[in-house]
């Protein structure tokens, strides 16, 4: 039976009310007509929801307060590839989320998973939500069963773009991004997942993703929205 992950629409529980605070105030600062980027960043939700990225629907998840694992080279990260060098956010998002929509469980532990995906994530606490991206990744138990069925899933992406809303925002106050320089980017693309004895299927893919890409820096994942927007 194909056991997938839930999909990024409904992910929202796990930003705390600090958490959301801080992600508006750096995502949003000054933009405080910024109604639909504000929906995007902090918008509701009841469950968190893995991108097919990280492993089919669970029927759990990591809590959100789940620490992020060391990212050393004991553990590794597995077939999570690292984050790339790039200096533009549309870009950078578009690797960020063929990253979370790709997963192995053949040769990558649930503990390599997360360690690999930590590695993408902007070391600004005050920005990064950490349990938006973990809460991707299904509990052990469920990443055991994946494995057992040599479940293992690959990305292609068809496009990204600035929604529309935040575009408005920068064109309404340009200088507003320069307090945090966190981007909202959407991104659409495909997961392909396959497992044991031929089973598969294909599924399209959609998720808007937060990206900070300070001046004269490699970008890095802040944090994964709540809801898709176009």
């Amino acid at each position: 039976m194909k056991n997938r992950l839930p999909s990024l629409s409904s992910y929202g529980a796990g930003w705390s009310a600090n958490r959301r605070i801080a992600i508006v105030a750096g995502v949003v600062a000054a933009l405080l007509v910024l109604a639909g980027v504000v929906a995007v960043v902090t918008g509701s939700g009841e469950d968190h929801q893995a991108p097919a990225t990280t492993a089919p629907a669970p029927t759990g998840s990591p809590t959100a307060t789940e620490a992020a694992p060391e990212h050393s080279s004991a553990s590794g990260s597995g077939s999570v590839p690292k984050p790339p060098q790039i200096s533009e956010p549309v870009a950078y998002a578009k690797a960020a989320a063929q990253m979370l929509w790709s997963y192995d469980t053949r040769d990558t532990s649930r503990d390599q998973q997360l360690a690999g995906m930590r590695a993408w994530m902007t070391t600004e606490s005050t920005y990064a939500d950490w349990a938006s991206v973990s809460g991707q990744v299904p509990d052990p138990v469920l990443w055991s069963r994946m494995a057992d069925q040599d479940q293992h899933a690959a990305a292609s992406v068809t496009e990204g773009h600035y929604p529309s809303a935040f575009k408005q925002a920068l064109a309404d106050d340009p200088s507003a991004i320069t307090e945090a320089y966190i981007y909202v980017v959407t991104v659409n693309g495909k997961q392909q997942i396959a497992w044991k004895k031929g089973g598969g299927g294909t599924e399209e893919r959609a998720v808007t993703l937060a990206v900070q890409c300070r001046p004269n820096q490699d970008c890095a994942l802040a944090a994964i929205a709540p809801s898709v927007t176009q």
